[in-house]
């Protein structure tokens, strides 16, 4: 809680009751929040945990950001009204839905308004949320999804642009320019902002950091391969080598194996994003001119031919890498095949694995005593590179261990929300938008793990590349050492490397995406080679092409939206 100061309790003490309700707004010295306490807005069911501490230090948190937000009285816009929000349906207490939930008492006590939630299961966004555009149902107000619904969403006009609210004194306040530019490219279209700051997904290597600065550990391994232990892996057959290693052994020393890599794989448990990922350096390469991330026909390309949108999924860079990770995935248990997030997560917070690959998410929740056992041991690097890609130019695979090809991503939904361009309260809805995108809340979402919000902005990143500090994140509680090397991994990998995998955004994007991981799980659970289940993903690209209305209809967007232009 907020600690009272004897001159704050004077003054307030001081004021009339008329004062008081007039100016009623957050500050550092208020009380109450719009007459509501820390227990009102946050009570105990709120949070994904029975650990008293951690629910203490929790709402601590969250009512100190709420005080410092210096949210303005919205009752003007919202006495008596109500407004819908569509999120990703993952529960009260669940990522990217938890987020909405959780500050939902708060933005109903600034404006007087009624929110209600919608929540929709991942396999149904495709449909749902069109639908009910199409229908003329017009339910959702504000909609929280992946950025990959840009391609349908803005192209057919459902939602509209937010520019003439940013900075207007009537709403929270959040600035763009905080975000870095790789994610914020996700939210704008065609120079317009759409999207107002949540999340912010990008993939990295993490890995059991005590375990590969043991001298010890480093020792062996050097005895056993004749080579020096990577720390940290910074390819992907460095790491193929490490959990290799270390699958199998009692690296925890309490008598059972580990497991070398922890994965989800299951259909339907975004497994797909960890292929683009992994496949992107084995298939992008930069362009040889001045400017490295200029988008050609051959350069930094990865889903469809610029020209042509024949599909480019089944290429000889995304074969071999798919043939790479199904090496991968066997130095891991065969229950990855059927494990989904939350499952390939736990394996690792539990300590059984040396090494996973995925979202910011790991790093927050690694700090979580409910839930992790690598607290004060978590190892953290940008995305691998590889030592082996394939070179559309010459049409052959390259292999170069001195200098690996390095690409990063933004794979993932960086899940924030939009307006409704047919919303009948626009400004209340944008206020609640806003208030989700303030700094102050959207840096205690990302300390929090379970909310599925992952650093974006200056305000979460040390210098250079923003202006947090290390206190920022230890007065959460968080470890100085794993958050030493974590963040900046983060900050790398969200703006040093090289290039840069295009994020698809195309009409029809989520219905490409299911067949790829529909496709992969195949070749991934041994019913088809890696060649066959590439060469039928592209077949269903080209038919999901075909009843879209044909590659003329497509093209265009898809030249837009990664920035390429013969």
């Amino acid at each position: 809680m907020v600690k009272r100061r004897l001159l704050s309790l004077f003054l307030v003490l001081a004021l009339s009751a008329s004062v008081f309700a007039v100016t009623n707004r957050a500050s550092a010295q208020d009380q109450t929040f719009f007459g509501k306490t820390a227990l009102d807005l946050f009570p105990d069911n709120a949070f994904p945990t029975s650990s008293p501490e951690v629910i203490k230090a929790e709402r601590d948190a969250a009512w100190k950001a709420l005080l410092a937000a210096n949210i303005p009285d919205g009752h003007a816009l919202g006495n008596g009204k109500t407004i819908t929000v569509a999120t990703l349906g993952q529960g009260a207490t669940g990522g990217i839905s938890g987020t909405i939930y959780f500050w939902r008492p708060a933005f109903e006590a600034a404006t007087g308004a009624k929110l209600e939630i919608a929540e929709i299961p991942f396999g149904q966004l495709q449909t749902t949320i069109p639908t009910d555009f199409l229908t003329g149902q017009h339910t959702y107000d504000v909609i929280v999804s992946g950025s990959w619904f840009y391609g349908d969403y803005v192209t057919n006009g459902w939602i509209q642009p937010i520019d003439k609210f940013i900075g207007d004194k009537r709403f929270p306040q959040w600035d763009p320019k905080d975000t870095i530019d790789s994610i914020h490219q996700l939210y704008v279209w065609g120079g317009k902002q759409y999207g107002t700051q949540m999340d912010s997904d990008a993939q990295l290597l993490y890995y059991r950091r005590d375990i590969l600065s043991d001298p010890k550990w480093q020792a062996q391994y050097k005895k056993d391969t004749g080579e020096d232990l990577p720390n940290p892996p910074k390819t992907w057959q460095q790491l193929l080598k490490v959990t290799s290693y270390f699958n199998g052994k009692d690296y925890n020393g309490n008598g059972k194996p580990g497991d070398g890599i922890s994965l989800h794989l299951k259909v339907g448990g975004q497994g797909m994003f960890h292929f683009m990922s992994l496949s992107a350096p084995f298939s992008i390469i930069p362009d040889p001119g001045p400017n490295p991330k200029k988008v050609t026909k051959t350069h930094n390309i990865y889903w469809f031919d610029p020209d042509t949108f024949e599909p480019l999924i089944n290429q000889p860079g995304q074969v071999a890498a798919l043939e790479f990770l199904q090496k991968l995935a066997a130095t891991g248990q065969k229950a990855q095949f059927g494990w989904e997030l939350g499952e390939a997560w736990q394996n690792f917070f539990d300590g059984n694995a040396i090494a996973t690959f995925s979202w910011g998410d790991v790093g927050s929740l690694s700090q979580n005593p409910d839930k992790s056992k690598i607290k004060g041991k978590l190892g953290a690097a940008p995305i691998p590179c590889s030592e082996t890609w394939y070179d559309p130019d010459k049409k052959q695979m390259v292999t170069d261990p001195a200098h690996p090809n390095c690409v990063g991503n933004t794979v993932g939904g960086t899940w924030h929300p939009t307006l409704s361009a047919f919303s009948k309260e626009p400004e209340l809805s944008y206020f609640f938008m806003a208030m989700i995108a303030n700094p102050k809340i959207n840096f205690f979402d990302a300390t929090t793990g379970w909310q599925g919000i992952d650093p974006c902005c200056n305000y979460d990143l040390f210098p250079p590349a923003g202006n947090a500090k290390i206190e920022d994140y230890t007065a959460v509680g968080f470890n100085a050492d794993d958050f030493k090397i974590y963040i900046p991994a983060y900050a790398d990998n969200l703006s040093k490397m090289p290039i840069y995998e295009t994020y698809l955004r195309i009409p029809g994007t989520p219905a490409y995406w299911t067949a790829l991981d529909t496709r992969l799980s195949e070749a991934m659970t041994g019913q088809k080679s890696a060649k066959q289940a590439l060469d039928d993903t592209a077949a269903d690209w080209k038919k999901i092409t075909a009843d879209a209305g044909g590659p003329d209809k497509l093209l265009k967007v898809y030249q837009d939206s990664i920035g390429y232009s013969k």
